[in-house]
């Protein structure tokens, strides 16, 4: 079942995302300098970091798209969710793989995980019906 609240969630994280977006995007080497872990990854490459942020650009579209409009909106964000959920287990792989796994888990949960979960609850749970 679909509350406002919901939609609300999906606004504000869609906010939340296109303002990572588009600092990707457009700032993108003070975006790599500035978030915690980035420069662990490997040397800046703005192609690469822009290229993620048009990815979490059509995902902030994609919940505000849900939160505008659920019943049209949640197919892109079951698409944003899927982007998401991916990426957070990749920095599931990577924190399994380095050497301190639970700081790593510790820094992405926020910013990697939980902005994960929550669309991804959302188009798992809350899909409108369509009567």
């Amino acid at each position: 079942m679909l509350r406002t609240w919901d939609r609300w969630l999906s606004a504000a994280l869609a906010l939340v995302l296109a303002g990572n977006a588009l600092a990707m995007l457009f700032a993108s080497l003070a975006w790599y300098g500035a978030v915690p872990g980035v420069t662990s990854t490997g040397p800046y490459n703005a192609h690469f970091v822009r290229d993620i942020g048009a990815a979490y650009l059509v995902a902030a579209l994609g919940l505000a798209w849900f939160a505008w409009r659920p019943r049209e909106g949640w197919p892109a964000l079951a698409a944003g969710a899927a982007f998401l959920t991916f990426h957070a287990a990749i920095h599931v792989y990577d924190a399994s793989c380095g050497a301190s796994p639970w700081a790593d888990v510790r820094r992405d949960f926020v910013g990697v995980y939980l902005f994960a979960a929550i669309p991804l609850f959302l188009a798992l749970f809350r899909r409108p019906s369509h009567d």
